[in-house]
């Protein structure tokens, strides 16, 4: 599997959680020691139950966003993602920049996410 292939399925994956919001969606994203950084500054999420929790606190609505993204570098330990995130009903544009740092089994064992409004 090509990088470009790896952060594309688990950019999938990430909507797909997003918009469930099932614990084993968000699961399998990361590996069980993962780190989610929701600001680069700010003490990470740590580890499934840690992720999985605050996940759900701070969840959209299903249906309530549409998100648009492309990848800026993927290489086998490394993808760098530039997404748009629209919520319509409040007329909200979000400007996401990913860092996303991959285990050998396609999972991240770090995450770090930078968005600012429009």
């Amino acid at each position: 599997m090509s990088e470009n292939e790896a952060i594309t399925r688990w950019v999938n994956g990430y909507r797909k959680a997003w918009l469930s919001n099932d614990p084993d969606d968000i699961r399998a994203l990361f590996t069980e020691d993962a780190e989610y950084y929701t600001r680069p500054f700010r003490a990470p999420w740590r580890g499934h139950d840690d992720i999985v929790t605050n996940w759900i606190e701070n969840a959209d609505g299903p249906g309530g966003s549409t998100f648009e993204w492309q990848p800026v570098l993927a290489s086998p330990e490394t993808a760098v993602v530039r997404g748009v995130t629209t919520y319509p009903g409040d007329n909200d544009v979000y400007h996401n920049l990913w860092v996303v740092q991959m285990s050998p089994d396609g999972r991240a064992n770090s995450f770090t996410e930078w968005w600012m409004e429009e």
